[in-house]
């Protein structure tokens, strides 16, 4: 371990040496997308030095008067529905466990302070915390934050910290720096754990089971105008400290923007440590890549690919102790996978814009989920599907989307709760900021 994190550290002052003030540092390039109607108007790769991430002021805060203040606090509720050729269950689909139903994804409220990383003349701090409720948390729970509510409640609904951060920017490392530290989203997906951030309402087969946060430090290093280096260290996917399953990991992730902002690249190695299944939980070691491309004002597509392992892990990964629901019964301990497992998975989100509040939005992702720890099926994976998104205004969206997926292992048939080999679906949900 200790050997892993000295090649991260010098891997990490070799880039520093070479990319630092290689030209006349621009503190931004343009943003890339239009948004709305996208979620997100810059390529992955976030915090960004040199570009304003302060967020609007939304109607909770006009509504009690604090508009001269640089906090931001904010929220959003996320209700859906969809309609499966499933009856008990989706999984492994996410975010819409349940089928044919209504049910409250997520209530979301955030208290966000951001650091001005515009300028180059002082130090700046800040800080960011996101809570939600609803049946989004099974996704979002890490071990020693309230996780008994999933771990050994199986619940349907509860509450989590998800992010839980400071921030403080040093304007004269390299050509700027952040400091992150606390509990913060793993980097590197398309997909965003907030329903605010996504193309779609539903996310994709390789995105449900990879990592979702970590708790520990990261510096973002900005060098030059179109990079950004990553450094950091973390006590393991989606678990705390102080939990006894946590293990200490390394992070090393670059970001490369070309110079018309067409292309982006953002990759690297999220988690390396011991990687070894310990105390009923994962500890997933993950290479990953994405890649964005524009085509033009009105298209643009994103692509990710991944490869995860672990040593000595049990098919369907951290433990659920129960009580088996409807929805989830694959609770308890399943079967030791002795030496590596591993999964591979790639994703591709094609979009067009339609109008200035509609998008269209295509999403085809494979996984392979070899020795079925991830899933708790061996077999590998496609799903394909198609959505629009429409603003009505700022603060409320709608987001239909059909869908079909498929296991395709012989006699292997992970969906309805182990009883189906492919699932239809259709989902809409609606987003409103408050």
């Amino acid at each position: 371990m200790k050997k892993r994190l000295f090649i991260l550290i010098l891997l990490t002052t070799v880039t520093l040496n070479t990319f630092s003030q290689v030209d006349s540092v621009k503190r931004s390039l343009p943003s890339p997308l239009e948004s709305p109607p996208f979620p997100t108007s810059e390529w992955d790769g976030a915090p960004l030095i040199g570009i304003d991430a302060t967020a609007p002021i939304y109607p909770l805060q006009k509504a009690l008067g604090l508009t001269k203040t640089k906090l931001r606090f904010y929220g959003w509720i996320d209700p859906g529905v969809n309609i499966s050729s499933s009856k008990s269950s989706n999984a492994p689909t996410s975010y819409d466990l349940i089928p044919n139903n209504v049910v409250l994804d997520q209530i979301g409220l955030k208290f966000d302070l951001q650091p001005n990383t515009v300028q180059t003349d002082h130090i700046s701090a800040g800080f960011l915390l996101t809570t939600i409720f609803g049946t989004d948390y099974r996704f979002t729970t890490a071990k020693g934050y309230f996780s008994d509510q999933l771990l050994k409640h199986n619940n349907k609904y509860g509450f989590d910290p998800a992010e839980i951060y400071g921030l403080i920017y040093f304007p004269k490392i390299a050509d700027g720096m952040i400091l992150k530290v606390g509990r913060f989203i793993s980097p590197a997906d398309i997909e965003a754990q907030w329903a605010t951030d996504n193309y779609l309402y539903s996310h994709s087969l390789m995105f449900t089971v990879d990592p979702y946060t970590f708790t520990g430090a990261q510096a973002t290093f900005k060098l030059g105008s179109y990079w950004q280096l990553e450094i950091g260290v973390h006590a393991g996917n989606d678990v705390a400290p102080w939990s006894n399953s946590a293990s200490i990991n390394g992070l090393l992730m670059a970001r490369w923007v070309s110079k018309n902002n067409n292309n982006s690249i953002y990759a690297g190695i999220n988690s390396l440590g011991a990687g070894k299944y310990k105390n009923n939980h994962d500890d997933l070691q993950m290479i990953v890549a994405t890649w964005g491309h524009r085509f033009n004002s009105t298209i643009h597509m994103m692509t990710e690919v991944y490869y995860i392992w672990q040593k000595d892990a049990l098919v369907g990964g951290t433990v659920i102790d129960g009580p088996p629901q409807p929805f989830f019964k694959g609770v308890g301990a399943g079967n030791p996978i002795p030496g590596l497992s591993n999964a591979l998975g790639a994703v591709n989100y094609f979009q067009v814009k339609l109008s200035g509040t509609d998008y269209l939005s295509i999403r085809n992702d494979y996984l392979n989920d070899a020795k079925g720890n991830r899933t708790g099926f061996a077999t590998a994976y496609s799903s394909h599907t198609i959505g629009v998104v429409h603003f009505f205004n700022p603060y409320i969206r709608i987001r239909p989307e059909v869908r079909y997926e498929r296991a395709y292992a012989d006699g292997v048939t992970p969906y309805d709760n182990g009883v189906k080999k492919d699932q239809y679906s259709a989902a809409m949900d609606l987003i409103v900021r408050f």
